[in-house]
């Protein structure tokens, strides 16, 4: 049969449990192939805060959360400490917060064995500037910010160099089944329209919100409801710290410091669909108005992007999605007559090794494997591709201007062509095409105040120039890049936003006469 690839597991969907799987598997010396229908993190993995739980947000409402978050958390900051910034926590009552909340909040981080310090409010300001001068109560906890992106590029950079396949861009188009399970699995390119075939002895859904779509596909039925969450970078950064509002979970309650900027959210909006969401205006009001009641300088700061991101829960039938459970629900499909199907799905960031642990042991158990899991004690280790992701590398790498032989193309966040150059052989390596988005996903790149205005013209120029592109390949590629940086931009638009907005508009547009329209807009 043409176009059939062989491997042991399938694992469908390149988040952080997909990756972290791969990895896992990898290292028990089981063969698998990777698929991903856009690139890593293209999901919910890559539209969170980037925080870290230490379990305290959980301690009230869902105590087995938040001892996983704890303990989970503890591995991480031991195995992956290069893609964690220990910042730690601050949770911050206001007026108005309910008091026996605020009281119980010590005693239930000490039942979930959570380090908790009642801070005075002297040492609070002095920790935390930023925090609103009425604050009643803080308590500090450990918390950390997680760099979701750099997690899984060096996941999945470890699980290839152990010889795991990685296949961008590849859709999942159906199954072929016998009464046992799955036969085959179809699979088109998105980028080229070629179709092949992948059989395995297991397969594996990663896929997060999709994996009802995928389960179906297989005749399983799996009742998933999308939460929808939206929050706002700002354009510095505010507190050395994570600060949570001291009360049920709710709007605008959780500020995480990442790099250079801050992170604000969340919303929880029930939504039919998770292939088309944004955030809206009115999520953006919510947010900033709920956020300065604990940080009131979230009232006149900068804004520089707005995301949302499709939480993938376990069917909820009171409609409120924040009391569902942010457990991680493991779905062994033999009982629904395919024996070789497994879904992995909800749960979090922070608990994504852990998922992928267990999801491993369901594996090995029906291959008939004895092999233990490595991921627990075993250091991830550094692929220097992935440091681009974070803020500062260049410096990190010794760049100095001026350098002939180098040259900024991101200003911003201080990208040189060097890195660029890095990070588009990697995607090479696998067998990928290097684009904006791919590069962007890998770097620094865009994210900054000008969000692309730039530096995307800069990177695309230096892409023709190193032969990387062709034609009006380019082209296309800039207006999906800009598309997506406007999706993050136009619930934004005042003040300097709005300003900077209208220039990249103008730069594009009026002077490039790239006009943003049709299907390639």
């Amino acid at each position: 049969m043409k176009n059939v690839v062989e491997t042991q597991v399938l694992i469908i969907g390149g988040g952080a449990t997909g990756t972290g799987l791969a990895r896992d598997l990898a290292l028990r010396g089981i063969e698998t192939v990777l698929v991903e229908k856009g690139d890593l993190n293209a999901g919910a993995s890559g539209a969170n805060h980037g925080l870290l739980h230490s379990g305290a947000r959980y301690v009230h409402s869902d105590m087995e959360a938040a001892i996983e978050c704890r303990e989970e958390g503890r591995i991480l900051k031991q195995i992956s400490p290069q893609c964690i910034e220990e910042t730690g926590g601050l949770f911050v009552a206001v007026p108005g917060d309910e008091e026996n909340y605020i009281a119980d909040f010590p005693t239930m981080c000490r039942k979930a064995g959570i380090s908790c310090r009642e801070l005075d409010l002297d040492t609070a300001f002095e920790k935390a500037p930023c925090l609103a001068k009425d604050a009643v109560a803080v308590y500090e906890v450990p918390d950390a910010a997680i760099d979701p992106f750099k997690l899984a590029i060096e996941n999945m950079s470890q699980a290839t160099g152990l010889g795991t396949t990685y296949l961008s861009h590849s859709r999942i188009t159906g199954f072929d089944l016998d009464k046992k399970g799955i036969t085959m699995a179809r699979i088109r390119d998105n980028r080229t329209g070629n179709e092949s075939r992948i059989k395995a002895r297991a397969y594996v859904s990663a896929t997060g919100a999709w994996a009802g779509d995928l389960a179906g596909m297989a005749g399983v039925k799996i009742p998933m409801v999308f939460s929808k969450g939206s929050l706002l970078v700002t354009g510095q950064r505010l507190a050395r710290s994570v600060i949570n509002r001291l009360r049920k979970a709710s709007d605008g309650d959780i500020l995480v410091p990442g790099g250079v900027v801050s992170i604000i959210g969340t919303t929880s909006v029930r939504v039919d669909c998770p292939d088309r969401i944004f955030p809206t205006v009115d999520e953006v009001d919510l947010i900033i108005n709920q956020g300065r009641q604990m940080v009131p300088d979230l009232g006149v700061r900068r804004y520089i992007r707005a995301y949302c991101g499709v939480r993938p829960l376990v069917s909820s039938d009171d409609g409120d999605d924040r009391k569902v459970t942010r457990g991680f629900a493991l779905l062994d499909h033999g009982k629904d007559g395919v024996d070789n199907f497994i879904t992995i799905t909800s749960g979090k960031l922070t608990t994504y090794r852990l998922m992928a642990e267990k999801t491993a042991d369901l594996v090995c158990e029906k291959l008939g494997i004895h092999e233990p899991c490595k991921t627990r004690d075993l250091p991830l280790p550094m692929a220097e591709v992935g440091d681009w992701t974070d803020p500062g590398a260049s410096l990190r790498h010794g760049f100095r201007l001026p350098d002939r032989d180098d040259k900024i193309v991101c200003e911003c966040e201080m990208v040189p062509a060097s890195a660029i150059d890095a990070i588009t052989g990697d995607i090479r390596r696998n067998q990928g095409r290097p684009d904006l988005l791919a590069i962007g996903l890998r770097s620094r790149m865009g994210k900054g105040p000008c969000q692309g205005a730039t530096c995307s013209t800069r990177v695309l120029s230096h892409l023709y120039d190193r032969g990387e592109v062709e034609g009006r390949e380019g082209i296309s590629d800039l207006r999906r890049f800009l598309d997506e940086r406007w999706k993050g931009e136009h619930a934004l638009l005042w003040g300097d936003s709005l300003s900077q907005s209208s220039l990249k508009e103008m730069v594009h547009c009026g002077l490039f006469g790239l006009e943003i329209t049709g299907d390639e807009g």
